[in-house]
């Protein structure tokens, strides 16, 4: 059975997800799915206090983001349709650990496996990751109201969950290419150069069924 290309790109915050995935999207003629975040409406009270709001963000985003891959896969993918989306939602994990009480945590881990148990999942990711600097910079940049309040421990702690996963993403899941990019490195915003090198590597992951590091 032939493979429909879907890749997720991922991410801590402000590392430039959805700038990469319009660019795949606008490169290869992808579909490009994007993340409902400021439509959450508990975002903002989160950032304000995290122990009262973080059960009520958290499913918000698993139950739309479900929905989402959901749509995704009954109108693109079964179509033979490639897609790129700005986001795995993988992620949910990686939020819930950081923010969820142990026995609220509890709850949400039965829901989130019950809910991807049989969906469609990305077959190449990529892992955008870049200093603490870096992130907060960015984030000031885009101006996002709801995110002005993002404190840099928090931040921090944040890239660390996510190296953490991704290294544990790439050994429950060897047969998905990963591939990596410090966006220290690389800007693919400013220079087309660096963006044509990210071009070559998901040629080789996903098109040619190479692995990329």
């Amino acid at each position: 059975m032939k493979q429909v290309p879907f890749i997720a790109v991922e991410g801590p915050i402000g590392v430039g997800k959805t700038s990469l995935a319009r660019k795949i999207a606008t490169q290869f003629n992808f579909h490009l799915l994007e993340e409902i975040v400021e439509e959450n409406p508990f975002l903002g009270k989160f950032y304000d206090d995290i122990e009262a709001w973080s059960f009520q963000t958290e499913m918000f985003f698993l139950c739309n983001r479900y929905k989402q891959l959901e749509d995704i896969e009954n109108n693109y993918l079964n179509q033979e349709l490639p897609v790129v989306a700005d986001y795995h939602i993988m992620k949910n994990m990686i939020f819930a650990k950081r923010t969820l009480s142990r026995h609220q945590y509890d709850k949400y881990e039965k829901i989130y496996h019950i809910l991807v148990k049989d969906m469609a999942h990305p077959n190449l990711l990529i892992y955008l990751d870049a200093s603490l600097e870096t992130l907060l910079k960015r984030i000031d940049q885009r101006g996002r109201s709801v995110e002005e309040k993002i404190q840099a421990s928090y931040l921090e702690q944040l890239r660390t969950d996510y190296q953490d996963y991704i290294e544990h993403f790439e050994q429950q899941h060897p047969d998905i290419p990963v591939i990596r990019v410090n966006g220290d490195q690389l800007d693919f915003i400013k220079r087309q150069s660096d963006l044509e090198i990210i071009f070559e590597q998901i040629k080789c992951g996903l098109f040619k069924g190479v692995q990329t590091k």
